[in-house]
């Protein structure tokens, strides 16, 4: 199930993916609409815009619908029409591929529920990795920390001398005080 704004143009995409057998082929695609509560298909006309594309592999039926309105409500098929060339035949070979699209149009914009939860599963991951990163500064500074004490306790063990030495950087004037 899909919606369109009221007022607003929409796209309807169609996505038909090619077989790596499928030697080369003519292909035409075809949208029809069958309002909501009706039984048949009816090809749909004016409004539309073809934004479909072909690549060696996927092929879209893509069509743009301006200035929807709540009428537009339905079931709509695109249907790929494939004739493939097969090489040392003189036959042509047929390939049909239907796809169904549900269209709802409403008034306005529904933020879908996925959107919601994406969105807040993205906030927390950011949060989440400040976070962890805060903590791994907070490490990293407290172990430098430790690492500095450590050597400076081995240090003035090793060299008592270099104990005094150090109390007497306190003192600005230079003068040494025993």
């Amino acid at each position: 199930m899909t919606e369109a704004v009221a007022g607003e143009s929409f796209l309807l995409g169609c996505i038909s993916c090619k077989k790596r057998e499928e030697v080369s082929a003519s292909t035409t695609v075809d949208w029809f609409f069958k309002p909501e509560g009706e039984d048949n298909f009816t090809q749909f006309n004016g409004r539309l815009k073809w934004e479909g594309t072909d690549s060696s592999d996927v092929q879209i039926g893509a069509i743009m619908i301006h200035n929807v309105t709540f009428n537009d409500t339905g079931t709509y098929r695109c249907t790929f029409e494939r004739v493939l060339d097969v090489p040392h035949e003189r036959d042509t070979e047929h390939v049909t591929i239907n796809k169904d699209v549900e269209l709802s149009v409403v008034a306005v914009a529904n933020r879908e529920l996925t959107a919601v939860i994406s969105e807040i599963m993205m906030y927390v991951l950011i949060v989440g990795l400040q976070l962890w990163m805060i903590g791994v500064l907070i490490y990293c500074y407290k172990k430098v920390y430790a690492e500095r004490e450590a050597y400076e306790a081995r240090r003035a063990m090793r060299h008592p001398s270099l104990l005094r030495d150090s109390k007497d950087k306190d003192n600005c004037d230079g003068v040494h005080l025993e």
